[in-house]
C-alpha cells in the first residue's frame, strides 16, 4: 500500500530511532505541524510519514494511528493534537523531525494554536478533490501570525476527481509563489511523502536557543494519566531539562522532581534528557491537575530562569450550557471528572450552578456545539456519567436604566426591571460556496440577521462571502441548514468580533401563573412568539394530566404571548346514578366543580424529571447530523 524510501535511508532511519542521543544538535532537529480543513488527510498522511521513518511497524500500524480515542476514531476526526518524533536521514546525515498532528474542525482552533507556537514550520494540506476551504485559510492566517514557514502540500491526488493544477494554482495565489512549487502527495498510496520529507528538512528552519542559559521550557499540552499522574508536553527553548533534578513551575512557583522525561516516537521513549529545541514529555507523580497549566513555562528550581515565556491566549467559551448529573449524588464524580478534563482540553471552562429543577451541576463554556458535544460524549464514557445538558446559549451583557450592568450567562440571571440595553456577541463568518449557491446563503444569512461584509470570488466556480452574524443565530443549526442548502459544498469558519445591542427579550414560562426558570430563553423579539409557542405546545405533550386544569402560558414581561392548557382528569361522579331525577346528577357535578376550583388554588403542578430532561435538553437527533 505504501511506497518505500530506498532500503538505506530506511535502515538509517531505523539506527537513528535505537541510539536515540540524551539530547540532538538543534541544527538536525526540525518542528513541524500540519495544518487543514476537517477531513483533507492530516491523519492519513501522517500515518505513512510513521510508516515511512520506520517508527510503527506493519503488525502495530492502524489507520488514523495517532487519533487515539475511541470517539475519535468513531467520529473519523481528530480532537487532540498529537506530538510525534519521526528519524530521517538526508545526504547521509541523520534528522529529528518533530511534527504536530492538529485537529481542522473550527471548534478545536485552540489545539491548533498550541501547536503552532511549538514549531517553526507547517504543512498547509489542501485536498486535490475539494480544494481551499475556510478553515484552510484560518489555519493558515494563524500560522503567518507565528511567522511559520508554509510548505503547500496537494493531497489525494489519487482521487478520480482530484484536479491538483486547478488547486495549485489556487493555492500559489493565495500564499505567494509558483503553482509548481506545490508537493502533490497521496496519505493513502505514499505518493510523493518521501519528497515532502526532504522539503521539510530544507525548508523549515532548525530551532534556536541558549543552551547555556537557564532551562525554559514551554507547556503546550498536558495529558491525565490514572497510574502516572499528570503527563505534561513541552517545548525546551533555552537550556537542558535532565532526569531527577527539580524544576520549578513559573507561574505557580510549584516544584517537583522530574520522575521521566523522555520524547514520543509515537509511544513515549524515555531519555537522558532534552535540550535546545526539542519536543516531548514531562512526567512527575503530581496528581493534583491544576500545578500544570497550559502555556507555563518550566525552568530548573535551582538555577530559574529570569523571565518566563510568553503566554498563550486564554480561549474564549462562545456557548454555554448546562451539565446535570442525573443521579444527584454523582456531583462530586463530575467534578472531579471535569477537573481531569480540563487538563486535556484546555479550553473548556465551568463553574458550579444550581438550578431549582435539576439540582447542582456545572455552568459550562465551549468553543461550538461539536465542542460541547465531544465534552459532554467524553465525560459519560470515561468517566461513567449519566448527564443532562441544558439547551445551548451565549452571553450577554445587560445595561439596567439605573446605569448597574449584568453579566447574563444564563436565562435565569436575566435582571427584572427595566433595561436600557442587551448586547450580544458577534462573530465574523467566512462562507466558501460554488457560485450558483450564492443565492441560498445570503437568504439564510440575512433570515439570521446576518450582515454582508464582502465577497470575493477565489476562482469561476469559488467565492467567499464574509458576514457579520449574532453567535446566538449559528450555534444551533446553522452549519446544517448551510450544508442542506448547499448539497454539503459550502465550507464555514468563524471568530469573534466582539458585541452589539440588539432587541433581546426574556420569554418566562408560567405553570399556572408561576414562572419556571429552567424553560426560560433569551430571544430576539421578533421570535419570542415562536419560542412560546413551540415551548408551551412541547410542555403539554410532557407534563402528564393533574385532578385540575393547568394553564401553560409563555410571557415576555407581564404580556402573555401563548398559551396552551393540559385538561383536567376527569372522574365520572354520575355513573352511580342509574336513575332518578337529573336535579340529582346536577347536584353530584356542581358538587365536583367546585372540588376542582378548590383544588385548583392549593394545587401544585409537579413536572416529572423526565420531562424536564426532555424539554431541556439539547435534542439527541443532533448527534446524527452532520459535522462540519
Amino acid at each position: 500500500m505504501t511506497t518505500s524510501p530506498d532500503a538505506t535511508r530506511h535502515a538509517g532511519a531505523a539506527a537513528h530511532r535505537a541510539i536515540l542521543p540524551a539530547s540532538t544538535d538543534p541544527s538536525l532537529l526540525r518542528n513541524f505541524c500540519i495544518i487543514a480543513h476537517i477531513d483533507h488527510g492530516k491523519s492519513t498522511l501522517a500515518d505513512r510519514m510513521l510508516q515511512l521513518t520506520g517508527v510503527v511497524d506493519a503488525r502495530s500500524m492502524r489507520a488514523q494511528y495517532l487519533d487515539r480515542m475511541d470517539i475519535e476514531r468513531e467520529r473519523g476526526i481528530t480532537i487532540k493534537s498529537q506530538a510525534v518524533r519521526l528519524p530521517w536521514v538526508v545526504d547521509q546525515t541523520a534528522y529529528a523531525l518533530n511534527m504536530i498532528d492538529t485537529p481542522g474542525h473550527v471548534d478545536f482552533t485552540y489545539e491548533v494554536s498550541r501547536s503552532l507556537a511549538a514549531c517553526e514550520g507547517a504543512v498547509l494540506l489542501v485536498d486535490a478533490a475539494q480544494g481551499i476551504e475556510a478553515q484552510t485559510l484560518a489555519n493558515l492566517y494563524l500560522a503567518l501570525e507565528n511567522d511559520l514557514v508554509i510548505i503547500p502540500v496537494l493531497n489525494k491526488i489519487d482521487l478520480p476527481a482530484a484536479q491538483p493544477d486547478k488547486y495549485a494554482a489556487e493555492l500559489a495565489g493565495l500564499i505567494g509563489g509558483r503553482p509548481e512549487d506545490c508537493l502533490r502527495v497521496s496519505g493513502k498510496t505514499g505518493v510523493g511523502v518521501t519528497e515532502l520529507l526532504d522539503r521539510i528538512v530544507e525548508l523549515v528552519p532548525h530551532p534556536t536557543g541558549d543552551a547555556a542559559a537557564p532551562a525554559r521550557a514551554m507547556i503546550f499540552d498536558s495529558v491525565y494519566d490514572t497510574y502516572r499522574g499528570v503527563v505534561t508536553y513541552v517545548r525546551v527553548i533555552d537550556g537542558h531539562l535532565s532526569p531527577r533534578e527539580r524544576i520549578a513551575m513559573m507561574s505557580t512557583k510549584a516544584t517537583h522532581e522530574l520522575l521521566e522525561i523522555g520524547v514520543i516516537s509515537p509511544e513515549p521513549m524515555p531519555s537522558a534528557g532534552l535540550g535546545v529545541g526539542e519536543v516531548g514529555y514531562l512526567i512527575t507523580g503530581v496528581k493534583d491537575v491544576r500545578q500544570s497549566r497550559v502555556g507555563d513555562t518550566v525552568t530548573n528550581a535551582n538555577r530559574p530562569a529570569a523571565s518566563a515565556l510568553g503566554e498563550y491566549r486564554d480561549p474564549k467559551p462562545m456557548v454555554f450550557s448546562g451539565l446535570y448529573p442525573i443521579d444527584g449524588s454523582d456531583y462530586p464524580a463530575l467534578r472531579d471528572a471535569l477537573d481531569k478534563l480540563k487538563l486535556n482540553d484546555a479550553a473548556l471552562v465551568y463553574e458550579p450552578e444550581t438550578s431549582a429543577a435539576l439540582g447542582f451541576g456545572f455552568r459550562c463554556g465551549f468553543l461550538g456545539l461539536l465542542h460541547l458535544e465531544i465534552v459532554r460524549e467524553r465525560l459519560e464514557r470515561e468517566f461513567d456519567l449519566d448527564l443532562i445538558s441544558t439547551a445551548p446559549n451565549v452571553v450577554y451583557d445587560v445595561s439596567m436604566e439605573d446605569g448597574s450592568q449584568v453579566r447574563v450567562t444564563n436565562p435565569s440571571e436575566f435582571p427584572a426591571g427595566k433595561v436600557t440595553e442587551v448586547r450580544e456577541p458577534v462573530v465574523r463568518a467566512t462562507i466558501l460556496t460554488p457560485t450558483e449557491h450564492i443565492g441560498s446563503i445570503m437568504e439564510l444569512c440575512q433570515n439570521r440577521r446576518g450582515t454582508l461584509h464582502g465577497m470575493e470570488y477565489l476562482s469561476e466556480e469559488r467565492v467567499e462571502l464574509r458576514y457579520t452574524l449574532p453567535l446566538a443565530e449559528i450555534v444551533f443549526d446553522f452549519f446544517d441548514q448551510l450544508k442542506s442548502r448547499t448539497r454539503g459544498y459550502a465550507s464555514l469558519d468563524y471568530e469573534p468580533t466582539g458585541d452589539q445591542p440588539a432587541n433581546l427579550v426574556k420569554v418566562d414560562i408560567l405553570l399556572q401563573g408561576e414562572a419556571v426558570d429552567a424553560f426560560s430563553a433569551i430571544v430576539h423579539r421578533d421570535k419570542a412568539y415562536a419560542y412560546g409557542v413551540m415551548m408551551a405546545g412541547k410542555l403539554r405533550e410532557l407534563i402528564p394530566r393533574q385532578q385540575f386544569e393547568v394553564p401553560i402560558q409563555a410571557a415576555v414581561g407581564s404580556r402573555i404571548i401563548a398559551r396552551e392548557t393540559i385538561r383536567a382528569i376527569r372522574k365520572d361522579v354520575l355513573a352511580k346514578c342509574y336513575g332518578g331525577d337529573i336535579t340529582r346528577k346536577r347536584k353530584l357535578l356542581e358538587k365536583q366543580k367546585e372540588g376542582k376550583k378548590r383544588m385548583k388554588t392549593i394545587g401544585r403542578v409537579e413536572v416529572p424529571q423526565e420531562a424536564f430532561i426532555a424539554a431541556l435538553s439539547s435534542d439527541p437527533a443532533e448527534k446524527d447530523k452532520p459535522k462540519k
